[in-house]
């Protein structure tokens, strides 16, 4: 049996571990899924160390092959299966895959990602496939031996986190390191487990992507501690309500835009639902609305947490409901995890109430770098250990932390970061644009969407044809999510003396009337 799983698989075998949108799997049959799978990429020559790339939406197979990975000594980077082709093979191409495991729905953006590599990759289809040759996951575990594999060594998950620059950036992390001993990654996630009050017995609701780290953290780290899963491939707020009830959900993950929409169902879903099983549900990703957060915790009761913590830095902050409650738009205080420092731009710590960079440091010794940037480790470093991802604000007396500021220009629409200068930079590239400047707006639903402002080169006019065009350019290459919902065309942008863009001008006038909150 596969290390992690086997106490589970001996004791609960017949119990069920993940139910998704086909149907469920026991912890007997999870458990014997894995050794295949682990075996089965061993046999294909993949041998501990090497980099397997994930391209998988919310489905059982995802937590196999990511446990395989995990006892196997493999790195794994989650592929963001909204992105374009070209996003997709940088993630793979970056990180040294020499395998990518993608399910059949994200199949053709798996292959043409592969093939932009120009390099032998492995591709292992889950599901159907289509074409004759096609790897199929599910022969390839019916090929190999479902007895416990030899010699198992700790894997470690890569996300990659989008950059100011343009292109993600592969984190690692010291804390938890590649081909350890597996008693290590199981103290870890008895670690995460005491420390977000997770309930291991319980069951565990996911409804983002497994890509990104926060639903991997409350998922699939809880899920190796013997705590079952529901798995939805898309969020709906009614049906959540139904899962909640009709599956005893102890614990769940969401963004502030769930609890927006959650809010919005009709008055007769609402009060159908009862919710009594529920005793942890952690929110992070981007600011919650005060006035959402108010209704939720009313309706649902204090069982909303929030974290306030990065792919690139770790867990930083830890906030209840009754703490936050007592001081409405503060992200908590430091976890057990990390301290947090409030740093001004000479490097000198600042007293509480003063503004300045946040700082992670770690507490237990870990440290983070960016797969294949150096330059970028360095910038993110006040010393060893010692790590920023941009953000300003300040503590107050008490040890809160408080936001007032994040990284210049991000936009945070629905939970995800958007960075504009790769937008910038694709828009550019349109032999109409002369420049663009790209930053958000509010939204009611998503918190911000994208907005471009564009001039245009001599003898183009703006019109609607011009910008249904620029849109027709950017999807072509980027993730819809980062294309611009509407675009601006001034005469000219703003700048200083120096030339410097002054996006905030462009910015603010979208902003008048709003708390805007980080």
């Amino acid at each position: 049996m596969a290390r992690l799983s086997a106490p589970i698989a001996s004791s609960r075998g017949d119990e069920t571990a993940i139910i998704d949108d086909d149907g469920s799997l026991s912890w007997r049959a999870y458990d014997e899924r894995v050794n295949r799978c682990l075996n089965g990429l061993r046999e294909r020559g993949h041998e501990p160390g090497a980099t397997v790339a994930v391209v998988c939406g919310n489905r059982r197979e995802f937590l196999e092959v990511t446990g395989a990975l995990l006892h196997g000594g493999y790195l794994f980077p989650p592929v963001n299966w909204h992105f374009s082709a070209s996003e997709a093979a940088h993630i793979i191409d970056d990180s040294g895959a020499t395998a990518v495991i993608a399910d059949d729905q994200h199949i053709e953006l798996a292959r043409s990602a592969v093939a932009l590599c120009g390099r032998p990759i492995d591709l292992i289809v889950i599901g159907g496939g289509s074409s004759s040759r096609d790897i199929l996951y599910e022969h390839m575990l019916l090929d190999a031996s479902p007895h416990e594999p030899e010699s198992q060594s700790l894997g470690a998950v890569m996300m990659y986190t989008s950059g100011t620059t343009g292109r993600p950036k592969g984190v690692r992390s010291t804390g938890v390191p590649l081909g350890g001993d597996m008693e290590l990654g199981a103290l870890a996630v008895q670690g995460y487990l005491s420390v977000f009050g997770i309930d291991q017995t319980g069951r565990s609701l996911i409804t983002s992507p497994l890509y990104h780290g926060g639903p991997y953290i409350f998922g699939a780290v809880p899920f190796a501690a013997g705590c079952s899963i529901v798995l939805r491939r898309r969020f709906d707020p009614a049906a959540v309500l139904r899962d909640i009830d009709d599956l005893a959900i102890t614990n769940a993950y969401f963004v502030p835009t769930h609890f927006s929409r959650l809010l919005r169902l009709p008055d007769h879903v609402r009060s159908q639902f009862d919710g009594s099983s529920l005793r942890t549900v952690w929110h992070t990703a981007a600011p919650c609305p005060p006035a959402v957060k108010r209704d939720m915790i009313e309706w649902w009761g204090p069982v909303l947490h929030e974290t306030y913590a990065a792919s690139d830095a770790g867990i930083g902050t830890l906030i209840s409901s009754t703490e936050w409650l007592a001081r409405p738009g503060s992200v908590g205080r430091a976890s057990p995890f990390t301290e947090i420092l409030i740093v001004d731009d000479d490097g000198h710590e600042l007293p509480p109430g003063e503004p300045g960079t946040i700082y992670f440091r770690n507490r237990l010794g870990g440290d983070v770098s960016y797969h294949n940037d150096p330059a970028k480790t360095a910038s993110a470093h006040l010393a060893p250990g010692v790590v920023t991802v941009g953000d300003v604000g300040h503590l107050d007396g008490d040890g809160y932390l408080f936001l007032s500021d994040r990284k210049i220009d991000m936009i945070i629409s629905g939970g995800v970061n958007i960075y504009p200068a790769e937008i910038e930079a694709h828009l550019s590239s349109h032999p109409s644009v002369l420049d663009a400047a790209v930053f958000g707006v509010p939204d009611d639903e998503f918190g911000e969407q994208v907005k471009a402002a564009v001039l245009l080169v001599d003898g183009v006019e703006p019109d609607d044809h011009v910008a249904a065009e620029l849109t027709a350019f950017c999807r072509r290459s980027l993730a819809g999510y980062k294309v611009p919902r509407s675009f601006d065309f001034p005469d000219e942008f703003p700048r200083t003396e120096t030339g410097k863009l002054l996006k905030r001008v462009l910015r603010a006038p979208y902003w008048l009337g709003h708390d805007r909150q980080i």
